[in-house]
This record gives structure tokens, sequence and C-alpha cells, in this order.
């Protein structure tokens, strides 16, 4: 399918241009550790799926199976900004929405890749 016609891009979209002009404005201080890891995930994610969706069969699987390893980094640097409040918690809420909307498309991308019996 193109993309353009799969909610998935979009959402994804939306999720990276509200997410890298904000992790701007981190401290200084992280901004080659956790930052730069944030971005590189968020960034490696829309990449992975992109790459995924140009694939067949036990490739796309495999693809998207890595997509969802950057999709379970992204969460884990949000929950450690949002602890050290690098973020508030109304934008925790609405960056883990995103993510949890990417996560159930991304899941229901797979379940079309790979049949239920494996």
């Amino acid at each position: 399918m193109p993309e353009e016609k799969m909610v998935i891009f979009t959402r994804t979209y939306d999720m990276v241009t509200w997410l890298l002009p904000l992790s701007e404005s981190f401290p200084r201080s992280q901004r080659f550790i956790v930052t730069q890891r944030l971005q590189n995930a968020v960034l490696k994610f829309q990449e992975t799926i992109i790459e995924a969706n140009a694939m067949r069969g036990a490739n796309r699987a495999e693809k998207l199976r890595d997509a969802d390893t950057e999709l379970r980094k992204v969460r884990l640097y949000l929950r450690m900004c949002e602890k050290w409040k690098w973020i508030t918690a109304g934008q925790y809420r609405h960056v883990s929405q995103m993510v949890s909307e990417i996560g159930k498309l991304l899941g229901g991308w797979l379940k079309t890749v790979i049949p239920a019996s494996s």
C-alpha cells in the first residue's frame, strides 16, 4: 500500500515533527547523550517503517520487528525525559498517546505480515 494511504506514516511524521523541535530545548549537557539517542531512535523508527513498506514477506516482518525495537527505545528515552523534568507531564501524556497509537498501528501491520500460526 502506498505510504500516503497508511495512517502509521502520517502519525509517525506528526510525532517526529513535534518531538524533534521539543528535544532541542533539553539541557545542553545531555545534547550528545540522551537527546541524540532519542532523536536517532525516532528517526530510525521512521526510516525503518519506510524500508519495511518497500519489502515483502519475511524481510518485511524483520524490518517491522526492528521498527518495534526502535519504538521501545523511544518510549524509554521519553520516560527518562519526563522523570528528569525535561518535558512536562502534559507533554509526556501527549507524546505517549502518539507512541501508543503508532505502536498499535505497527502491531496491526505486523499481524498482517506474520500468519497467526507463527
